[in-house]
């Protein structure tokens, strides 16, 4: 299956002013997407209400796919992915919930890279849920969590005396292959090691942490290859979370273009208004889509809800456009 199309073709601003009034003036205007590919820029306006990115039951949310398409489309989302980690189980639940709410659809996981001594993650959109080339490699990422999250147990029992933590964990799991930090983050706000999840990442499991151990993820080429592979387009997620250093960065950006990546988050939930602008130079600079999305997990966890992103900056391709012919329309 051939990738998802380019976005390197020039940005249009008269033409995407025209169709965001249209769209701001009548969502439902069933004639944007046709004006929109005569213009050569599939896809809706740029202001189209996206959220492409969060997570269910699946992996570490809390809430089932359906229940995350009813909350989005009550929130006024036009277009909507489900994102969980390193996994599709929920996404033929999302794609009907979505479909009963009128709502657009895209295909979508988060996928756990290693990439400079980092963990990074990589969000795949619009690809064929079905393609064994992304199911093999994502049953690969999967596997080797339960002996991390068991070194995991053992380090906080170690360090700070706080025991039965994996078994409290699982109490959180949806799906016990993908237990991770979040799930313990949560057990230890239950009996009372911490406030919140905020206040358990400030003291435990991160680097240098009690709790935190590191895992080799899934090679950065490796990843993008799967997900073109399956028809899908690579996107860098919430960029501004890493650690890295500028030359490091710009070497994430560089190799991710070079292996076939396409796409950036620069609208995300755990971006800053600074943070908008300086990926958004960077998606011109490297000839990346731009996408958005809320990384939403819980209702009582993330910072920002679904549907409740800013607009995208002036002057960006975004992945809705170079991902016309993937979107399952509502």
């Amino acid at each position: 299956m051939a990738p998802a199309g380019n976005c390197t073709a020039p940005y249009n601003e008269a033409v995407n002013a025209q169709l965001n009034d249209a769209h701001l003036a009548d969502p439902a205007n069933p004639t944007l997407l046709e004006a929109a590919n005569e213009a050569g820029m599939p896809g809706l306006a740029v202001n189209l209400n996206a959220d492409l990115h969060c997570h269910s039951t699946v992996s570490d949310g809390t809430l089932s796919p359906a229940t995350l398409a009813a909350r989005a489309a009550g929130n006024g989302v036009e277009l909507w992915a489900l994102t969980d980690h390193d996994e599709v189980g929920g996404l033929a639940e999302a794609r009907d919930a979505a479909s009963s709410h009128g709502m657009a659809w895209l295909a979508g996981t988060e996928v756990s890279v290693s990439f400079a001594g980092e963990t990074v993650h990589i969000v795949g959109l619009g690809f064929d849920i079905d393609h064994p080339d992304l199911i093999a490699g994502l049953a690969h990422t999967r596997s080797g969590r339960e002996r991390r999250a068991r070194d995991m147990a053992q380090d906080l029992e170690d360090k700070v005396g706080i025991k039965g933590t994996f078994e409290g964990a699982l109490k959180y799991v949806g799906n016990p292959d993908l237990i991770s930090r979040t799930h313990f983050a949560r057990y230890l706000v239950e009996v009372g090691a911490c406030n919140d999840t905020n206040e358990v990442f400030r003291r435990f499991l991160t680097t240098g942490k009690p709790g935190f151990v590191p895992h080799r993820w899934a090679g950065l080429g490796e990843t993008v290859k799967w997900i073109r592979a399956a028809g899908g387009m690579a996107v860098i997620a919430h960029p501004g979370r890493y650690k890295f250093g500028p030359n490091a960065e710009y070497a994430l950006f560089s190799e991710f273009k070079q292996h076939g990546g396409a796409g950036v988050e620069v609208v995300t939930g755990s971006h800053t208004q600074a943070d908008y602008v300086k990926y958004a130079a960077m998606a011109i600079e490297f000839g990346l889509c731009a996408s958005r999305g809320s990384d939403f997990h819980s209702p009582g966890e993330s910072r920002i809800d679904l549907g409740r992103l800013s607009d995208l900056p002036r002057g960006l391709t975004p992945v809705w456009q170079a991902l016309s012919s993937r979107i399952v329309a509502a």
